[in-house]
């Protein structure tokens, strides 16, 4: 027969055992884990500072792509012999400082566009027209002993013997216009005629 008093004590000693044996591997692991720092508490790590990268130059800013900056601007244009401006040429450096372009318009409808550029490999300006009449020109040079601007179709790959000579010259004067003279030859040079001479003045809001 069992002595009651002797069996709670029993099962209280061998459940005392169970717990213990039962807490020692949760103790083991908090233990575990209050060795192991937290990457939350460790110290921030400098980070490694990116070296600068080196910019190209830009690819159109020497003094010869530049030669023809004088021209840029909104100006009213005034036609020789007259009084008021017959027009407004907008002269935009695009691309980077690649190109500059020309929109051209006059009161009586007309219109026209050109791009200009300096061909680094040949040493030369380039200017392309195109006028709303369907006519184009292709002309080319650079500046003179002046400081003025003289393109001409002779000069291009495009001219043969026996074609009628254009040339056109922008001269920047010290008021800060400029002066664009377009001239033909029929004799190879001997003797020059005008088509347009005209004087651009720059806007007061430009």
């Amino acid at each position: 027969m069992l002595d009651r008093d002797i069996l709670p004590t029993a099962w209280a000693s061998s459940d005392s055992r169970e717990s213990r044996s039962r807490a020692r591997p949760l103790l083991g692991a908090a233990i575990a884990t209050l060795l192991v720092p937290s990457p939350l508490l460790a110290p921030a790590q400098a980070q490694p500072v990116a070296s600068p990268v080196a910019q190209p130059a830009p690819a159109c800013a020497t003094d010869d792509h530049r030669a023809f900056d004088f021209w840029t601007g909104v100006w009213d244009v005034t036609a020789a012999g007259q009084d008021q401006p017959s027009a407004v040429n907008r002269i935009s450096r695009e691309h980077a400082g690649c190109v500059l372009r020309e929109d051209y318009s006059t009161k009586g409808g007309y219109t026209g566009m050109s791009m200009s550029f300096y061909d680094a490999a040949r040493n030369k300006w380039h200017q392309t027209w195109m006028g709303a009449d369907g006519s184009a020109l292709f002309i080319e040079g650079g500046l003179n002993e002046r400081g003025e601007m003289v393109l001409s179709n002779r000069n291009t790959p495009y001219y043969q013997e026996g074609m009628a000579i254009n040339r056109i010259t922008w001269t920047p004067r010290a008021d800060g216009s400029v002066r664009q003279h377009w001239q033909t030859s029929s004799d190879d040079g001997a003797s020059w005629s005008t088509i347009f001479d005209g004087l651009y003045v720059r806007q007061a809001t430009d």
